[in-house]
């Protein structure tokens, strides 16, 4: 199965796309022995490339053996991509995309994406905010568009499996001298391990939630700025949320402030309030 669009159509007709991403030189971001990943540019725009080799049988059953879904290629990238924009999830936009092969072990496939200009991680545009707090309505706004997007994932079947806020790109012309942020952008990002059913499994949920949390707890967040999070992530009042889900919550929590103290002493102010 092959994608390309009319950019990448014209440029590689009749050639392989297979050999042609194998060619693509540009700025080496990761190289493992079963994927490379780099930002290159063709007729002056910016592109990242994904590409798949073989992971083995090895890391297959590895992967079983733990209970965990392995990922076989871009293949898991392009389905994701798909339905968050059916979602109306802002995300990247596929340029071209390609598998081949029958052995799980031995496909090859690759994905390209159009990069995401003028945008910032949200964990580097938070990194100040404990010394340098930012405009109140604005982040609330950012508070409410993460618990939404989390929501819309969990409420239809996916889950990111790398959820941290690092994988949440700010457009920076969103935020340009609004109040009320309306048109607030954020691009959720590197989907190669999300995996996509017809519901979201609790225990998936609670890995999203607390790598989230986990990843936001030195940003200066708030008490109040988590109790708006489990509001609108759970879709009821702050009341009927702790009367109905204190499991789920007391789960997110324990997860997540026993990766924060791997290499801490201790919890920050805000989720030693919340727990």
């Amino acid at each position: 199965m092959q994608y390309l669009n009319e950019i990448f159509h014209a440029a590689w007709q009749d050639q392989d796309p297979f050999r042609k991403v194998d060619e693509l030189e540009g700025e080496i971001y990761r190289a493992v022995a079963s994927r490379r990943t780099l930002r290159f540019e063709h007729l002056g725009q910016n592109y990242f490339a994904k590409i798949h080799k073989g992971v083995g049988w090895l890391e297959i059953i590895k992967n079983l053996v733990l209970l965990r879904k392995p990922v076989l290629g871009a293949g898991e990238e392009w389905q994701a991509i798909n339905k968050l924009t059916a979602l109306g999830v802002e995300t990247m936009t596929v340029a071209a995309y390609g598998m081949k092969g029958r052995n799980p072990a031995r496909m090859s496939s690759f994905i390209i994406t159009e990069a995401l200009e003028n945008t910032v991680s949200l964990e580097d545009y938070c990194r100040t905010w404990p010394e340098s707090p930012p405009d109140r309505n604005l982040k609330l706004a950012l508070i409410e568009r993460v618990a939404s997007i989390s929501r819309t994932l969990h409420e239809n079947g996916v889950n990111h499996r790398d959820y941290y806020i690092c994988h949440f790109l700010l457009a920076r012309d969103s935020i340009q001298e609004k109040s009320e942020y309306a048109d607030l952008t954020l691009h959720l990002i590197d989907l190669h391990r999300s995996q996509i059913r017809s519901h979201t499994p609790f225990r998936w949920r609670v890995k999203d939630v607390s790598g989230l949390l986990f990843s936001a707890m030195d940003i200066g967040l708030t008490s109040r700025d988590l109790a708006r999070f489990m509001r609108i992530y759970s879709g009821k009042s702050l009341r009927l949320t702790l009367q109905e889900e204190t499991r789920f919550w007391n789960c997110v929590l324990q997860r997540a402030s026993k990766m924060y103290l791997e290499d801490r002493s201790e919890l920050p102010t805000s989720v030693i309030r919340w727990a």
